[in-house]
């Protein structure tokens, strides 16, 4: 962590060297560093202990870093390279992490709580032994989703005139994919409250509130899962009337994510500008 910050540092002006916000750019924000004035570019590659992808320090108000493009449990990155970026976003100073992924479709889920599914089988980002420099070695999570900070994505998407059905209060729950949910599991999420489903964001959250960083997630509903029983091959107990639900697909979460973007972006921009004037 200690050579990667270096590494920044050194290549930082003065005036980009304390950094207070950290954007992670998944679905829908990845225009959102064209906004952002007085940046500077690194390849993530090009820094120790990053795996590919771009990211940027710039100014929007405040210091803020945005990482264009995320890691992945499914693309066999490893949790701690998921997550290693947060430990160095500490390290140079941020207090806040912004993260978006992606109830109805083109709903914006303001994330109150989560359930990790990968957690609770033994692929916790803070198993292995404790970094004390960064938190404690049992860091609570009942408060994962700072309140203040949701209350702020409200009052920009109010300032921004957002209908209120397109902004809800949230429960994301984090598997690792790559294969979309079954039925069953739909079902299963549904039953203990969960409201969204996706393969992002909590390793990442669970690493800054270890590191004391308040976060803010986000998550664009891209598409509906199927969650009705499939039809039944038994011929005693075939029902005409299955639910028919739509099949989800990886271009539909695409092409919802492109057409809600210029809307996440501008809620994003404006919810930095209001942590800045506070």
């Amino acid at each position: 962590f200690t050579t990667a910050t270096n590494y920044l540092h050194a290549r930082l002006p003065p005036k980009l060297s304390e950094p207070k916000v950290a954007i992670i750019c998944g679905s829908g924000l990845g225009q959102l560093a064209d906004v952002i004035t007085d940046k500077v570019e690194f390849s993530y590659e090009d820094i120790p202990g990053f795996v590919s992808s771009t990211g940027l320090l710039g100014d929007k108000k405040t210091q803020t870093i945005c990482m264009v493009g995320r890691f992945h449990f499914y693309e066999g990155y490893t949790i701690e390279q998921i997550t290693f970026p947060i430990r160095v976003f500490k390290m140079l100073g941020v207090e806040v992490l912004i993260g978006n992924r992606d109830f109805k479709v083109g709903t914006v889920g303001i994330i109150s709580d989560h359930v990790a599914l990968p957690c609770l089988v033994g692929n916790n980002p803070l198993l292995g032994p404790n970094i004390s420099a960064f938190g404690t070695r049992f860091p609570p999570m009942s408060d994962a989703y700072d309140y203040n900070l949701r209350v702020i994505a409200f009052e920009a998407a109010n300032s921004l005139k957002f209908p209120k059905e397109t902004l809800k209060e949230a429960i994301y729950t984090f598997y690792s994919g790559p294969s979309f949910e079954t039925r069953a599991e739909a079902r299963l999420f549904k039953s203990i409250g969960c409201d969204l489903i996706g393969m992002s964001t909590v390793p990442e959250v669970i690493v800054a509130r270890h590191c004391g960083i308040r976060v803010l997630a986000l998550s664009l509903v891209t598409c509906m899962v199927a969650i009705g029983k499939d039809k039944c091959a038994d011929p005693a107990e075939q029902n005409l009337d299955d639910i028919k639900d739509p099949q989800v697909s990886h271009e539909e979460v695409l092409q919802i994510g492109k057409e809600r973007s210029l809307d996440m972006q501008k809620l994003v921009g404006t919810i930095v500008d209001l942590i800045a004037s506070t």
